[in-house]
């Protein structure tokens, strides 16, 4: 790593301490950042490129673009360029790439690579961080091992200097996977994804109430040559009848059983179904599986009206996904802080996301895992091994019932997009286990006023695309209706329940599982899931709800930005709802690109105000036009929006004028995202699992005792995997006061999101990716990862 002395020494102290800061610096760095993009468009892309030259430029580093990919490396002249803070603003809400994307025969021969090292050694880049599928990252790693036979050859053909050698000896690589596929192991999502499966359920939830206006069969085709991540997610969210995907071909005689499964539907008075196909499914044979026989096949043994629709590049296009901006975000800025760390002796890596975790994987581990594990796998029709290599099509493991149990679910708190997923999604897991199922309508009221009725299998048909809740919610705690709930318990034969719902059903938990001791009716399995735009239940980095506010504030803020085009500098004040949890603020904040956010959690007075104010009157002075601040709806009691707007358009005369708009219960309506349709599901389908077997552990002598800490337990997303933690415990970590967890994960990507703003801060690296293996990260087979 080419650094000046007192800037290795820095940046050596500071990661050698328990708490590790990078501190912005106007030293002068030897070496330079590039960004290569190859054959590639994707949605989130430029979100990437805008961390990777702020975090540069913030490091003290030269960025370039490299435009047009491979190509314009090997081409060279204007199609490298430096980049600026200017260059990389108004990026993310534009999809595709800026710097373009080709495809490259040259670069894949000996005297492309010639070409483009020379090119590089030129400028003195030897730091390239690349996003792209397997291919681009193979021959970015190989461009990387023949570094310096190139540089040889370079010098014996008299183009470079013989110092220029030993100066610039190594080139190293950090690699960002970007392909809506999601086909590259190591990583739980890969960027361009989540826009994808938006583009997807938006065509497929147009097409459902055309398909049910008429009575129609729609099979659907969706990308995925070699993997069915999109298809079997998107049949998920949508709530498909039949789906076929590449590593999971379906049994002999499946055409038979997918037209009885279609006519069951229809004859259960379901007025269409939906088959989605992804273009590279296969039968047990490694027979195509096309569109077109399959909608032959329905037409010729059930004669329903059949209609094909291919969605082909309209899922690689669009606005970006709040999703896909942080995901990039946070990969463009770990992407920087790889090739801060990287020696001679590192290998060429790839950042990642497991969980909610960044790591960084060898690259060449990842992409062998790709093209040689898993296609040799289905190649030779071991298909049950590549799923198993994918890493992501974690099945449900039915459990045994030695008798039926009643299972109740209710929702709790306010509305969240993404609770009737997680309903429909207990409702049938539970069915299909052997229990009977019980909803409970407008929560802990509706269930002391005995709003319980059994729903069965095709009550929630339809549910996963439905924003709210179908159930009802109340914010009603138990702790007053013990005795009536108790009652209730007893009259229906209750043996277990399924809480979802926010901070409220938090609490309700705690105050069942204390009321055990003076009602036995609460001594059955209890658990909760975590469903919130808040996001500010403790014990879980996600919570069902929570996406799909953050797209409608992102989408929101884009339009209110656009509605500047053309006018005069203008800063806009945006309110966020979160209660007294400032994740919507600063989190929609980062995938909006806003200059600041304010929030309860890091207080602020009339000095931060003013030197925010000014900090945007200086970035007025350049071509930047306009502003975006954030503002929590309970992040100061005197600090109003209404002051805060006040104060901005007094200071900013004669530089800007200022908006400001309150987004209000916007954020709580809607479709769930793709994100909250699946987050949902898999969540809700791990807690049934759960509960079948403490129902099965706790069975003695005829009926079901649970008394002990973990029978009452909140699910969530930790890190890497998904948690059952005891309410009881989690109740230390909590302040009960304002309703938010005592420590978040959110807040270390506070300094991020000032960094992209062009403030000048540290920025905590203690918590940033370490080199790990493909092997060790894959998740047990008790976790579960957050991707869809």
């Amino acid at each position: 790593m080419w650094l000046k002395p007192q800037i290795a020494q820095a940046y050596d102290h500071t990661l050698t301490h328990t708490v590790k800061h990078i501190q912005h610096t106007e030293w002068e760095l030897y070496y330079v950042f590039v960004f290569v993009c190859k054959n590639l468009s994707l949605s989130g892309m430029n979100a990437a490129v805008r961390a990777v030259v702020r975090m540069g430029l913030y490091v003290g580093a030269k960025v370039y673009f490299i435009h047009e990919g491979y190509q314009g490396m090997v081409d060279g002249g204007d199609n490298i360029r430096e980049a600026t803070w200017e260059s990389v603003s108004s990026m993310l809400q534009v999809g595709g790439t800026v710097i373009g994307s080709a495809r490259c025969k040259e670069f894949r021969t000996h005297e492309g690579r010639l070409k483009a090292a020379h090119n590089l050694v030129q400028r003195g880049i030897t730091n390239l961080c690349v996003i792209g599928g397997d291919g681009s990252l193979t021959g970015a790693n190989l461009f990387r091992e023949e570094w310096s036979g190139l540089l040889a050859e370079l010098v014996e053909q008299g183009v470079i200097e013989a110092d220029a050698v030993q100066k610039y000896s190594a080139l190293h690589i950090v690699g960002m996977v970007g392909s809506i596929d999601n086909d590259f192991c190591g990583t739980d999502m890969t960027i361009g994804t989540d826009s994808a499966l938006h583009r997807i359920i938006e065509v497929v939830d147009a097409i459902m109430t055309t398909a049910q206006s008429h009575q129609r069969t729609f099979v659907l085709e969706v990308m995925g040559r070699h993997c069915g991540y999109l298809a079997l997610v998107s049949a998920l969210a949508c709530g498909a009848d039949w789906v076929l995907i590449p590593e999971m071909p379906p049994e002999d005689g499946w055409e038979e059983k997918m037209c009885q499964k279609l006519s069951a539907n229809r004859a259960g008075k379901k007025r269409l179904n939906i088959i989605i196909v992804a273009e590279g499914a296969i039968d047990r044979n490694n027979k195509p599986i096309t569109t077109d026989n399959i909608k032959n096949l329905v037409v010729k043994c059930l004669g329903f009206d059949t209609r094909v629709t291919i969605l082909g590049h309209v899922q690689r296009g669009g606005t970006p996904s709040a999703f896909d901006r942080i995901l990039a975000s946070r990969m463009g800025v770990e992407a920087v802080l790889a090739l801060l760390e990287t020696t001679a002796n590192t290998p060429a890596c790839v950042v990642s996301l497991c969980g909610n975790q960044s790591v960084r994987l060898p690259l060449m581990e990842c992409v062998q895992m790709v093209s040689t594990k898993v296609q040799k796998a289905m190649d030779e029709k071991r298909f049950e091994e590549a799923v198993k290599l994918r890493g992501r099509y974690n099945s449900i493991h039915h459990i045994h019932i030695v008798s039926n149990f009643n299972v109740a679910v209710l929702n709790v708190g306010a509305p969240a997009a993404g609770m009737n997923a997680a309903v429909r999604s207990a409702v049938r897991v539970g069915i299909s286990e052997g229990h009977k199922m019980f909803a409970v309508s407008d929560g802990f009221e509706g269930f002391y006023k005995g709003q319980i009725k059994e729903i069965k299998w095709g009550d929630v048909g339809g549910w996963t695309g439905q924003g709210g809740s179908l159930l009802g919610t109340k914010r009603t705690l138990p702790a007053k209706h013990v005795d009536k709930i108790a009652e209730q318990i007893r009259k229906h034969n209750i043996n277990a329940l399924l809480v979802i719902g926010g901070f409220e059903a938090f609490e309700c938990l705690l105050q069942l599982y204390e009321a055990r001791a003076a009602y036995e009716e609460f001594c059955i399995p209890m658990c909760m899931l975590p469903a919130t735009i808040s996001n500010n239940v403790p014990g879980t980095d996600l919570s069902i709800g929570a996406d799909t506010a953050l797209n409608a504030i992102v989408e929101t803020c884009d339009r209110i930005k656009q509605s500047a085009s053309g006018t005069k500098r203008r800063v806009f004040i945006i309110e966020t709802m979160g209660g007294y949890c400032g994740y919507l603020a600063t989190v929609g904040g980062l995938a909006a690109g806003a200059d600041a956010a304010y929030i309860y959690e890091e207080p602020f007075d009339i000095r931060d105000l003013q030197a925010n104010v000014e900090h945007l009157t200086e970035k007025m002075k350049t071509s930047i036009q306009r502003g975006l601040v954030l503002r929590n709806e309970n992040s100061s009691e005197n600090y109003t929006t209404d002051f805060i707007y006040q104060l901005y358009t007094e200071e900013g005369k004669g530089v800007f004028d200022c908006r400001k708009n309150v987004l209000g219960h916007m954020q709580q309506g809607g479709a769930p995202s793709p994100f909250d349709r699946n987050f949902g599901t898999k969540i809700s389908a791990k807690a049934m699992q759960w509960i079948s077997k403490k129902l099965v552990d706790t069975f003695r002598q005829g009926r079901v005792f649970a008394n002990s800490e973990d029978s009452c337990c909140l699910l969530g997303m930790r890190r890497r995997a998904l948690v059952f933690q005891p309410v009881v415990q989690l109740k230390q970590e909590s302040d009960f006061v304002h309703r938010i967890p005592k420590e978040q994960w959110w807040l270390k990507l506070r300094p991020l999101m000032k960094i992209l703003a062009k403030y000048k801060t540290s920025y905590d690296v203690s918590d940033s990716g370490q080199l790990e293996h493909v092997d060790r990260n894959r998740p047990k087979e008790s976790d579960a990862s957050v991707a869809m």
